[in-house]
């Protein structure tokens, strides 16, 4: 085994840059502050183009947040692309999994990804990986949509956010993998693809009522973690309309000495990628 195959790294990624307004100023501070090493941003909400000049003014690149569905308690979100199984009645995305699920074209869902990965590159914006926005996305149509993303992503050489290890997952169910055998074909596809992968990956169950316990509940994750290069997926935010109040413990964590501490005892290197 490799020198870094044997060394426990981690990818301590916000997610959701462009969801709100609130959301972006927090992420854009700490990657100024060095307290994540990634981003991933959306494309389709009306705060994108605001997130996507904040990270050309802040040096920092993120990863594509591949959407394909809304959320309810947000503006609209809306497609890039022409395809009709994207869109609801008015041409914003559904926010129901289920509609998605009984009408989405794998085609149209291709196009879609093209045109957000587009929408990155013109505003000088170069990811090196992608990943699904909705976790429910990772086991939609048995399989066939993570099939497809992964030969995407080969073909614009991206790597994708999917755990190489299910067991123990480490702390979330963030990532829905139905069966077994589908997670493991799908491994194997992104090795044969040269799609790169992170080890595991950690984050939270979203009910932690402090920031003691939400520090205890990663800080216990973390010693589960594998060797190899794993991520850390938060949520960071601040108060505002539509953002769930567990964000706001969350850019409060990252800010957190003794979170610092625990992140240092527990042996970590931390990277960009993965």
């Amino acid at each position: 085994m490799r020198d870094e195959e044997q060394e426990r790294l981690l990818v301590l990624t916000a997610d959701d840059l462009g969801r709100d307004p609130a959301g972006t100023a927090v992420i854009i501070a700490l990657g100024q502050e060095g307290l994540i090493s990634a981003a991933t941003l959306l494309t389709v909400s009306e705060e994108s183009p605001h997130a996507a000049a904040r990270l050309r003014e802040a040096g920092l690149t993120p990863r594509l947040h591949l959407a394909l569905m809304g959320e309810a308690d947000l503006p609209p979100w809306r497609p890039l692309s022409d395809g009709a199984s994207l869109r609801e009645r008015g041409g914003a995305m559904t926010t129901d999994p289920r509609r998605l699920a009984r009408e989405l074209d794998l085609d149209e869902a291709v196009e879609e990804f093209d045109a957000q990965l587009a929408w990155m590159r013109d505003r000088g914006l170069e990811p090196g990986a992608a990943d699904f926005h909705t976790t429910a996305l990772y086991g939609l149509r048995s399989g066939a949509l993570l099939e497809a993303t992964l030969r995407w992503c080969a073909r614009h050489g991206l790597g994708f956010r999917l755990p190489r290890r299910t067991d123990p997952f480490p702390g979330t169910d963030a990532l829905p993998v139905a069966a077994r055998g589908l997670h493991a074909a799908a491994v194997h596809l992104a090795d044969a693809l040269g799609v790169p992968l992170p080890a595991a990956l950690l984050s939270h169950h979203g009910t932690a009522p402090s920031l003691d316990a939400l520090r205890a509940e990663l800080t216990d994750g973390l010693a589960r973690l594998p060797p190899g290069t794993s991520e850390l997926v938060m949520h960071p935010s601040a108060r505002g309309a539509g953002v769930p109040a567990v964000r706001e413990l969350e850019a409060r964590l990252l800010r957190d000495e003794q979170w610092r501490e625990a992140l240092r005892g527990a042996g970590f290197r931390q990277v960009p990628h993965w």
